[in-house]
Formats: structure tokens, sequence, C-alpha cells
């Protein structure tokens, strides 16, 4: 019984990894052709990664610019809201126990609250502000959703250090701001590259919250020029190669990731 209950695992498992990456490998199997329609295909060929990165296809200065946006705005929100996140916690953690905890609860609101209520509520603040809407009020909104992920992912540090060790600092000499420097960034620097890579990964993947806060000038993002691509009747083929690229990209991240954590715990 316990051995029939491990190979269900094992299929039940297989079947779940297939599920989940199947679409992507379809994706990156077909970037190879030049067919327009995803399925379709009419033999090996570079050509949309060759119109991808030379930039000769009908849609091409669009979407080059939706992908330089992305990746500005996810790097400035991600950076903004790593720093606001961590003097957050740091502040947190320093309230009494009863305080602490309404925060940490208010904090989670925001990453439980869905995307189309906090766009549209920034949306009608921006609007009641007066603010336009454009870079500067994406790249708020974005930080302001953000900030709470960084929160959550330095907190756990901030409870593994010793309490003592900033007095400690400043009884040694340093100013507030060394010893936030010198003594607190380190020990919390795991945290806080996670939060980055959080913020980062969920402000390239937004959607709802950048559609209502980028305004009429035109401000494409991936996945809005993605959503107005689908709505004239398709998706532009070259989108294939670039998705292949991103999913390559983070896998070898996340693998290097793995590799320098497996060294840090053998040296453990």
């Amino acid at each position: 019984m316990m051995k029939g209950g491990r190979i269900f695992a094992k299929i039940y498992l297989w079947v779940l990894m297939a599920v989940l990456y199947a679409p992507i490998v379809f994706i990156a199997v077909f970037s190879f052709t030049e067919a327009k329609s995803l399925g379709n295909w009419t033999g090996f060929s570079l050509r949309l990664y060759q119109n991808l990165f030379t930039g000769s296809m009908q849609n091409s200065a669009g979407l080059l610019s939706a992908v330089k946006n992305t990746v500005l705005i996810a790097l400035a929100a991600a950076t903004a809201a790593t720093i606001l996140g961590t003097l957050a916690a740091i502040g947190i953690s320093k309230l009494k126990p009863r305080n602490r905890a309404v925060m940490s609860f208010l904090n989670n609101i925001p990453m439980i609250n869905p995307d189309i209520i906090t766009g549209v509520s920034l949306f009608l603040l921006f609007v009641f502000l007066h603010i336009s809407q454009g870079y500067t009020t994406v790249i708020l909104a974005h930080i302001t959703f953000c900030t709470p992920y960084v929160v959550l992912n330095v907190m756990p540090k901030l409870s593994q250090l010793n309490p003592n060790i900033y007095e400690a600092a400043l009884d040694l000499g340093a100013t507030p701001m060394q010893a936030l420097r010198k003594v607190l960034v380190p020990a919390l620097r795991p945290g806080m590259i996670s939060g980055f890579i959080l913020s980062f990964t969920m402000s390239l993947d937004d959607f709802a919250v950048t559609f209502f806060t980028r305004g009429t000038i035109g401000l494409d993002t991936l996945s809005t020029f993605i959503y107005t691509d689908a709505r004239k009747g398709g998706l532009t083929p070259e989108l294939k190669p670039l998705m292949t690229i991103i999913f390559l990209i983070i896998l070898v991240v996340l693998l290097l990731i793995n590799i320098r954590n497996s060294k840090n715990d053998n040296k453990r």
C-alpha cells in the first residue's frame, strides 16, 4: 500500500510539472520557426530571434519600448521598495509586541488585496491629487505594492538578529548611519536581496496596477503591450522568442542562487 502511494505521488508530481512547464516548452519550441500562428511548424528557423534583436518587424518599436519600460520601471520600483521596506522593517521591529503585531497585520493587507482594487484605488488617488499619469505614477504604484513584500522578507532576518548589536555599535562610537550601514545592512542583506528579487518579479509581472495608473500617454509595459496586441486579433510572433529568453534568464539566475546556497550550506 505504501509502495502504491509512493508511485501515485511520483505520477502526481510529474503530471503537475507537465501542466506547469508544458506551455513554456511549447512556446520555446515554436519560437524556432517562422510561423505566425502558434502550433504551426514551418521548419526550423532563427528568423524570429533575428527580427527581435534587429527590430525588423512590424511592431518592433512598440515591443522593444515595452520591454525597456518594463525593465526600467521594475528596477526603479524594486530599488526604492527595498530601501523603504528595509527601513520600515527596522522601525516595526523596534515597536512594542502589540504594536508590532498590528503593523505586521496592516503590512499583509496590500499583499492579499486584489491587484485590480489596488490599481483602481491608486488611480483615484492620483486623479484626486491632480498628478499627471505616466512614468511617475506607474513607478509610485509599483513601489506601493512591492514594499510590503520587502518588509515580509526582511522581518525574519531581524528576528534572528541580536537586538543589542545596534546599541553596541552606538556605544562603540558609531553614528546611527554608520551602525545602520556597517552592522544592520550586512546582517539583513539576504532578506534585502530576496525582497529585491521578489519586488522586481512582481513589477515585471504586474498588469492591473500598471493599466490603471499609466494614463493615456501611450506608456506600455510588456504586460499591457501583450494585452493590447491580443485585442487586435493576435500576438506578435516575436513574443515567442522574447518569452523564451526571459524564462531562460530567470532559470539561470535561480540555478546560480541555488548553487551558491548549496556551497554556503556545505561550508557550514
